[in-house]
């Protein structure tokens, strides 16, 4: 993988991690079209390309983590505090409970989807269509919550295991993650900003544990001599940059605005690439 290819995949994670448009799914779109465009031999499957994507997704933790710095050392705090005094009565404690049971399901969902959904990689249009659904489920979401009458706007945990089972089901790649988990804490009763902070929070233990148990249990020591350490540590720092500056300004943006904005922009990204291979097929034949 070449240096300008990591950075413009740093980029495209950066972005698409926290926006509701499938992260997976642009890298996906990029990789292949990036290949279609310059004749470059690019292996989504490679061992190279999966331990850069979670570099690129390890970059995104470090913007989550310094976003959110202060609230998650009070979370860590209280929910610490009330383990040793067995009283969760503290909200930030609350919310340290329910990032872990939110996990939990999330992994019982993801785990035994996994080969199922890795082999789909390697086929953008299935994943454009993926997204075009994410782009419904979004609009849905929006016309649900303005239909519910917001009589508990705080997560419980009914809404943190629902929330994680939709995050399990993310792991299509096309099913925004963040779309997901955000549209579903719509479907339960929470606000966009609400949503929006716990599926921030909620991602932190998936990327944490897949950095750092993917690279020891898939892939060999000495591969990793062999990769472009040099551009994928590039990217890695630009995922980390975009992805903080793209938290800062889409949680302001969740504040004023629907997310049909970006319901739209998946079911129209998603037909474009499904009718850009679709040509690339009718010209091969």
């Amino acid at each position: 993988m070449g240096t300008l290819e990591l950075i413009i995949l740093g980029i495209v994670q950066g972005l698409s991690e926290f926006l509701p448009i499938s992260s997976s799914a642009h890298i996906v779109f990029v990789s292949n079209i990036y290949q279609a465009l310059t004749g470059a031999a690019v292996d989504i499957e490679s061992s190279q390309q999966a331990f850069a994507s979670i570099m690129l997704h390890f970059g995104t933790l470090v913007a989550i983590l310094i976003y959110f710095r202060k609230e998650l050392i009070d979370i860590i705090k209280s929910f610490c505090i009330a383990l040793y005094k067995k009283n969760f009565d503290d909200k930030n404690a609350r919310m340290g409970f329910y990032i872990i049971i939110g996990t939990i399901f999330t992994v019982a969902i993801a785990y035994p989807l996994k080969d199922i959904t890795e082999k789909l990689l390697i086929y953008p249009q299935i994943v454009a269509f993926l997204l075009i659904i994410t782009g419904f489920m979004l609009f849905f979401s929006e016309f649900k919550s303005k239909h519910l009458i917001q009589t508990h706007n705080e997560l419980d945990i009914k809404k943190a295991i629902i929330i994680g089972i939709a995050q399990g089901l993310a792991v299509f790649p096309g099913f925004s993650r963040s779309g997901w988990t955000i549209a579903t804490g719509l479907f339960t009763g929470l606000d966009r900003v609400t949503s929006t902070k716990y599926s921030f929070l909620l991602v932190l233990p998936i990327i944490l544990g897949t950095s750092i148990f993917y690279p020891i249990l898939e892939i060999k020591p000495a591969e990793i001599a062999t990769y472009n350490l040099f551009g994928i540590a590039i990217g890695t720092l630009v995922s980390a940059i975009v992805g903080y500056f793209c938290i800062k300004y889409f949680l302001k943006f969740v504040e004023r605005f629907s997310l049909n904005f970006f319901a739209n922009y998946c079911i129209v990204i998603g037909l474009i690439v499904i009718s850009f291979f679709a040509g690339i097929q009718v010209g091969l034949s």
